[in-house]
């Protein structure tokens, strides 16, 4: 029996995942026809429908189900005789799937890329930043190589910390909970009004279990889409809110409408890491780009607490 092509299963996995023969095309950098006809001709081979179409939408058969996931799992094990080949010379060469979440991205990367780039100058870092779930859910598929997001995860993933980062508490200007004397424990949240992310952030759970034991009260009528978001609302006069170091130190000016509070030690906050599938065959790769990140992480971090 005749086997699928690569071509093939990579523009099967990619209509299943954009439900689009439009935008599966733009994905691969090919024109629609020629999707269609690589589907077809796949279709044609395997002798099953994998997808029903019409003008508005494109559902994938329950035979194309398994054709999907058997094509994802091959083209991962594609990807590892890559892999294989490329560990035996320079490491870290070529195209990197990275996912990175929305409260990380804009405020580490900055800090990170750089070093990643003077070590490892011929890695082609391809970004993408998503939620928690959704990265993993990537992960898992083979759609990610690796993400940096908060730890610890869920799920058949190895894990390697690079940064421990700390929270600060966001006030309107002038609020009373910010000029008490000293630094704030948790328990100077009792009956505060905290705003928080939306659902689907993980920021939103760690604040959350540091609300819960300071006993502040969650407002329920306001979520924030963002961290930006949320200090507009802050600044508004709102609430409060949790803001890691980093995010604070670049959404935060000093004579603006929201003013910061440090904790004592131990300081509530956040664990930085990069993870990875368990099943990666490159393990070693991905340990000394962690290792390059958390060295930077340091640094980063030792300049914003000067």
């Amino acid at each position: 029996m005749d086997r699928p092509s690569i071509r093939q299963l990579e523009c099967v996995v990619a209509v299943a995942e954009q439900r689009s023969f439009r935008r599966a095309a733009g994905t691969l950098g090919i024109s629609q026809p020629a999707l269609s006809a690589q589907v077809q001709a796949a279709e044609e081979l395997l002798g099953v429908q994998i997808f029903e179409r019409d003008r508005r939408s494109v559902l994938v058969t329950p035979a194309g189900e398994d054709v999907v996931g058997r094509a994802r799992e091959a083209l991962t094990a594609i990807d590892g005789v890559t892999d294989a080949a490329r560990r035996r010379g320079e490491p870290l060469v070529g195209p990197l799937r990275l996912g990175v979440i929305p409260t990380v991205a804009p405020y580490w990367l900055p800090a990170l890329l750089p070093a990643v780039r003077a070590r490892f100058p011929r890695l082609e870092l391809i970004l993408r930043e998503d939620q928690t779930h959704r990265l993993l859910t990537m992960l898992s598929a083979g759609q990610l190589d690796t993400a940096l997001l908060a730890i610890p995860v869920p799920g058949d993933f190895t894990t390697a910390t690079i940064a421990q980062e700390s929270f600060l508490l966001a006030a309107p200007r002038g609020a009373s909970i910010v000029h008490k004397k000293g630094k704030l424990t948790e328990r100077d949240l009792d009956d505060q009004t905290v705003l928080l992310l939306e659902d689907g952030h993980c920021l939103r759970d760690q604040a959350l279990a540091v609300c819960e034991r300071g006993g502040a009260v969650e407002s329920m009528e306001v979520r924030g889409t963002s961290l930006p978001t949320l200090i507009q609302m802050v600044a508004g006069k709102l609430g409060v809110t949790l803001l890691p170091e980093a995010a604070a130190d670049a959404l935060v000016p000093p004579r603006g409408g929201v003013e910061l509070a440090e904790f004592t030690r131990p300081t509530p906050g956040r664990t930085l890491g990069l993870a990875w599938r368990t099943s990666s065959a490159r393990l070693r790769e991905f340990r000394m780009l962690s290792e390059v990140m958390a060295e930077a992480a340091s640094t980063f971090l030792a300049k914003l607490r000067k």
